[in-house]
């Protein structure tokens, strides 16, 4: 039980935060399997020696790689610091893998066409915008309608890498694609709000300073 109310502590303390779903998901999962790690003891009663065991367990028993090991790292340091509020002075100092410098493997434009030609519909309109607008994956799922300039040709990506905002650019090709996308969510949308659905997730808590905003086809998402 204890373990549950710690864990959800961190749960809370990742809301309050603004952390991603996805941080609060992998320093959850990375939490458990040092607490695990160390049969069950909770984390009050250890400290830099228990920290540098289990980080030099998954370095040379897990063979994990440097930033798996560092993404462990930052788990238990947020445990410490922001959830527990302990301070350990030692810790900074524990020794961190640095990654390995290697050059990304790029696509070239051929190739990059040779993978969009194979995709149809939606899924190839996505496609488009993560290579000619830079979005990230994620950034492309969560895209709403309110973010899509035309008038300008830029996107707006909300709360990206780092939870900063950025524009970024619409290329003319794409517009009449995506203008089409959105007739048909429109039309999908009005289908919806008629049966009494078409809610979104509204972020920071806009829901309840505007409670009919998660209706509003504004705030829908483009790619539903």
């Amino acid at each position: 039980m204890a373990k549950s109310a710690l864990l959800e502590q961190v749960r809370q303390t990742c809301r309050l935060k603004h952390c991603s779903l996805k941080t609060e998901k992998a320093y959850l999962t990375w939490i458990r399997r040092f607490i695990l790690f160390n049969n069950k003891r909770h984390p009050k009663e250890m400290g830099e020696k228990e920290i540098s065991k289990y980080l030099t367990y998954l370095a040379d028993k897990a063979n994990v790689s440097a930033s798996t090991q560092n993404q462990a790292f930052s788990a238990i340091l947020f445990l410490y610091r922001d959830v527990l509020e302990i301070n350990l002075s030692k810790i900074d100092h524990i020794h961190r893998p640095r990654r390995s410098s290697k050059l990304p493997v790029v696509f070239t434009k051929e190739e990059v066409n040779a993978v969009i030609d194979q995709l149809h519909g939606t899924k190839k309109l996505m496609a488009v915008l993560l290579y000619g607008s830079g979005l990230r994956l994620m950034e492309c799922i969560r895209l709403r309608v309110k973010d899509v300039d035309f008038g300008y040709n830029q996107i707006t990506v909300r709360d990206g890498k780092g939870r900063k905002d950025r524009l970024t650019m619409l290329p003319i090709s794409f517009k009449n694609p995506l203008k089409e996308q959105l007739e048909k969510v429109k039309l999908i949308h009005d289908k919806d709000l008629t049966k009494g659905f078409g809610e979104v997730y509204l972020p920071n808590a806009l829901e309840r300073k505007y409670p009919n905003a998660n209706k509003q086809w504004i705030w829908q998402y483009v790619f539903p």
